[in-house]
């Protein structure tokens, strides 16, 4: 455990963390909200949108996606959470939120169901497309193939979600090591503002 923790960055103190919702189970638009968080027709305004329409706001997805900035110090730094289950939602929500994705560094994929990472092509595609470099984090266990039992006892095949190569190819860096941080510990590094490579 000690050499584990000798390995890992010490964490320091951000100065702020904004975490913007790209896709989850509900559009945000009539739902009560706490005080600290802004809602999704201010968002859209401020990306652009110069009527709410059904065009211009959120489509809620299964899954999750979330883009998160630090800063410390005045260096910021964007981390992706998740993509959710598909790319069309995904891109639209970007857009709809005025999101740069090229400004994205890092992808850090909690697990390996396609709610959270189906639209990772679509995502990494558009981050190259948009001047950016990113690292994806995975770990080998999420590639297994996966299926559904019905009541009925028949088994349906859930979707493969896309594969490091697939990912390579698309022009990420894929960290896929069992002995990689976790996607915990990439989530705790945007923390400590340092993406160490």
């Amino acid at each position: 455990m000690a050499e584990a923790s000798s390995r890992s960055p010490a964490l320091k103190p951000i100065d702020s963390l904004v975490v913007d919702v790209i896709t989850d189970d509900v559009s945000d638009a009539y739902v009560s909200k706490t005080l600290f968080a802004v809602s999704e027709f201010s968002n859209v305004v401020l990306a652009g949108a110069k009527v709410i329409s059904g065009e211009t706001l959120l489509c809620a997805n299964l899954g999750l996606g979330l883009r998160l900035v630090s800063e410390a110090e005045g260096v910021k730094h964007t981390l992706m959470f998740d993509t959710g289950p598909e790319g069309t939602i995904f891109m639209r929500n970007c857009a709809n939120l005025g999101l740069r994705l090229g400004e994205v560094e890092r992808i850090a994929v909690s697990h390996g169901h396609w709610d959270h990472m189906a639209a990772l092509p679509q995502a990494v595609e558009a981050i190259v497309k948009d001047g950016g470099q990113v690292t994806v984090h995975v770990n080998p266990g999420m590639f297994n193939e996966r299926a559904v039992r019905l009541k009925s006892g028949k088994v349906v095949p859930v979707a493969n979600v896309p594969s490091p190569t697939e990912l390579e190819k698309l022009g990420a860096r894929v960290v896929n090591r069992p002995d990689a941080p976790s996607c915990c510990s990439t989530t705790t590094s945007i923390t400590a503002a340092k993406f160490r490579g």
